[in-house]
């Protein structure tokens, strides 16, 4: 399957750095949508289920757009240097690289989905196109804000002496530091009582979610505008949401928008 020729671009970021984007566009046939993939964060787009988007969508004629946040998968930087404003600007610097022609539907997971949300909405802000509906998994909207009330005292206190916490991985992996620049810059991007998106919003959410609990999605629908919104809750799911039976309603759940 051809997944997209590999491309660097480079996005000049507000420290006068400038990071190299790595990202991977495969066109859709005619009258076919564009999958745009969103990846959580300390995720990239090589993951399970990025891929596997990539696939399902190939096999329907779809195109696929997925790209890596700096500081993450073959994005140059590291990832304690970013911030939502940069990775927002790096979302939006693809999307223009890519020029998708025809529908677009954003897939956006857990850090993702909020990432998703915002470019979505700055999209109908300045009047460019936006896209025919968003899926999200597990959205980690307001992600910022909702790992820092549930930090303990410890860590608060560590982000405001070193301006650094390393947070413990719940996957077997080491732990791995939240800066203060990156909570402090996301204060700007929360949304508030009105998220004004229009498109309709389908979200998938797992009830033993233990990162982002499942009811911060129906807190979500309360403050989408869209009148067509869909939650499917998973009983027995946890964060990731990549077995074989959840990407199989994911995949149920993007057809729709073929």
């Amino acid at each position: 399957m051809n997944s997209g020729k590999l491309q660097l671009l480079p996005v000049p970021a507000a420290d006068g750095s400038t990071s190299s984007i790595a990202w991977r566009f495969r066109k859709a046939e005619e009258n076919r949508t564009t999958f745009v993939w969103f990846s959580g964060f300390r995720s990239q787009m090589d993951g399970e289920k990025a891929t596997a988007l990539d696939a399902w969508s190939a096999g329907n004629g779809a195109g696929c757009l997925r790209f890596d946040y700096s500081g993450h998968g073959l994005s140059s930087g590291a990832c304690e240097d970013g911030t939502i404003s940069r990775w927002l600007a790096e979302a939006d610097a693809v999307l223009e690289a890519a020029a998708v022609s025809g529908p677009s539907v954003f897939v956006g997971s857990s850090m993702g989905g909020w990432l998703s949300l915002l470019i979505a909405r700055r999209l109908a802000e300045l009047g460019r196109p936006t896209p025919a509906a968003l899926v999200l998994i597990a959205p980690a909207w307001n992600m910022t804000r909702v790992m820092l009330d549930r930090f303990p005292p410890e860590a608060k206190a560590a982000l405001e002496r070193d301006g650094v916490f390393l947070r413990p991985s719940a996957y077997g992996a080491e732990p791995y530091p939240i800066t203060k620049t990156l909570v402090d810059d996301g204060e700007r991007h929360l949304f508030g009582e009105t998220i004004g998106i229009s498109a309709p919003v389908r979200i998938i959410h797992g009830q033993q979610d233990a990162d982002i609990p499942w009811r911060h999605s129906l807190d979500l629908i309360d403050r989408l505008a869209a009148p067509d919104i869909r939650l499917a809750l998973v009983k027995d799911a946890q964060h990731r949401l990549s077995r074989p039976q959840d990407l199989a309603l994911l995949f149920a759940t993007l057809a729709e928008f073929l």
